[in-house]
């Protein structure tokens, strides 16, 4: 039996203009995409002009971060916070009623279903702490050229947040991409990735209820369990071109032309 290695997990104290926000267990890797992300996805920055610095501090655990935008804790603090679910449980102050209150999304990109599972595949493949310890989650980006970056964490929350953060500091356009995810979508990782923008999102497993009526308010195309030939399309926002469906036109797999995807 081939033994893997142990995922790492490690707790880092998030310090935003000497307060400190609260400890997440992370794997500690692309902690300053992390940060990026994290405070953008709970509305802390709106973009990557307003951090001035990011730096770790490994004796302490203590992730620190220097804004520019008048960052107010006691405003932050005074919200509702709102427990994920799942593995990596962490908070967001994010409630379905704010996040209703999100851009709808208007992009005309399409994909057919058998590029999006090629890539799912390309992404599964490209994802080193999961090849080496089986037991990460993993977010991807695909450009609009076809090229991938990957992230990866412990908790799957943290993962969309590091590819989210990496999306902002290189500055990328939201409805030119597509997210695709190793964890269930749920309502919080929906807000997560409509905050950014993104059009089209996907996962190897399920969406929530809750997120498909989100994702259908706001005009964000969900695909679930993206395995082998096989997905769930929950939505129908027409974004998603389902070239794989029995006596389609042109199915490339019906005339085993299509390259093998791999779970």
């Amino acid at each position: 039996m081939t033994r893997k290695g142990c995922p790492d997990e490690y707790p880092v104290n998030l310090v935003v203009n000497g307060y400190e926000i609260a400890v997440f267990q992370l794997t500690n890797h692309d902690l300053e995409d992390w940060a990026y992300g994290y405070l953008f996805s709970e509305g802390l920055i709106e973009s990557a002009d307003e951090v001035r610095s990011v730096s770790f501090d490994e004796g302490s655990g203590s992730l620190h971060v220097s804004l520019d935008n008048g960052f107010d804790p006691e405003q932050m603090f005074s919200k509702k916070k709102h427990y994920t679910a799942g593995c990596g449980r962490g908070v967001t102050f994010f409630s379905m009623t704010d996040v209703k209150n999100f851009k709808k999304v208007s992009s005309r990109e399409t994909y057919t279903l058998s590029y999006i599972l090629k890539k799912r595949s390309e992404f599964a493949q490209n994802s080193p702490f999961y090849l080496e310890t089986g037991g990460m989650h993993g977010a991807c980006i695909i450009h609009e050229d076809g090229s991938i970056e990957v992230r990866e964490d412990i908790g799957r929350h943290n993962a969309v947040d590091k590819i989210i953060g990496y999306a902002i500091r290189n500055r990328l356009k939201a409805e030119r991409l597509v997210l695709l995810t190793t964890g269930r979508i749920s309502y919080e990782m929906l807000s997560k990735a409509a905050r950014f923008g993104f059009a089209v999102i996907g996962s190897r497993t399920a969406a929530t209820k809750q997120a498909v009526q989100l994702a259908k308010f706001l005009n964000i195309e969900v695909a679930g369990y993206l395995r082998g030939k096989m997905a769930t399309v929950y939505t129908s926002a027409g974004r998603i071109i389902p070239d794989l469906e029995p006596g389609y036109p042109g199915n490339r797999f019906e005339r085993g032309e299509a390259e093998p995807v791999l779970n």
